[in-house]
């Protein structure tokens, strides 16, 4: 009898791209562990304050993730290319990698939208990072993302291709095909996220009302409460050379 193939369903954090020398969010160089001169990074990382002081916002945000954006991806990427994935990282490594069908859920690096109310339906455009000139930093992003007099404006200014904390999944992150994907999946595992954010808590819930087996990969495992779960107390690239 052939044995059907079980779909897994891969969900990634930010542990995975540590190789290529991406910060993690809460280490100790950390994307939130490290904020402006004013501001933490979680009042950095909101909609908020891309409205109301966009010069801090857009500056931070070029320091702390497009500085990183012609990194390459690590073996964990190439061993993720032809798998079903969801990623929480907005680096595009996977898509650098050769995965033509991930989901990026949180957004991409380079990628920006026009400055719309949430849950509009607008199209990606790749950002012109490399028109940013650093030498005048806070003007060549005004200009690079459209801003006048200091402040965005809806339908006419851009934003960057990612989702702030206090934003929501829409389909422009294409939410219902993550969830989608969660529900049809045999098994879900979990590589490099610390289960901190809304859509692993999205996947658990899934996972709870289908019954379907989870499989955590970390050094250090956030325990979680589920009836089928495994833990793999290892780095992703040991797990992909143990697969």
């Amino acid at each position: 009898m052939q044995r059907l193939a079980i779909n897994t369903l891969y969900i990634t954090g930010a542990g995975v791209s540590a190789a290529s020398g991406i910060p993690t969010f809460r280490g100790e160089d950390g994307y939130w562990t490290i904020g402006s001169k004013n501001y933490t990074p979680m009042q950095m990382a909101t909609r908020a304050m891309y409205q109301n002081a966009p010069k801090e916002f857009l500056a931070w945000y070029y320091h702390r993730f497009a500085t990183y954006r012609n990194h390459g991806p690590n073996d964990v990427h190439y061993w993720l290319k032809d798998k079903n994935l969801i990623t929480q990282n907005i680096d595009g490594l996977d898509g650098k990698a050769g995965n033509k069908n991930y989901i990026a859920v949180h957004g991409r690096l380079d990628q920006m939208t026009l400055f719309h109310q949430q849950g509009e339906n607008v199209e990606t455009v790749i950002t012109p990072w490399n028109e940013v000139d650093e030498a005048h930093l806070h003007n060549s992003l005004f200009e690079v993302f459209n801003i006048q007099n200091q402040a965005p404006v809806i339908n006419h200014s851009f934003k960057p291709f990612v989702l702030l904390f206090d934003e929501y999944y829409t389909e422009l992150y294409k939410i219902s095909e993550a969830q989608q994907r969660m529900v049809n999946a045999d098994k879900i595992v979990f590589m490099g996220t610390s289960f901190s954010v809304n859509i692993t808590q999205m996947a658990l819930e899934i996972a709870r009302e289908y019954n379907i087996a989870l499989e955590v990969v970390d050094p250090h495992p956030a325990h979680i409460l589920h009836p089928n779960v495994s833990y793999k107390k290892m780095t992703a690239l040991e797990y992909i050379q143990s697969n």
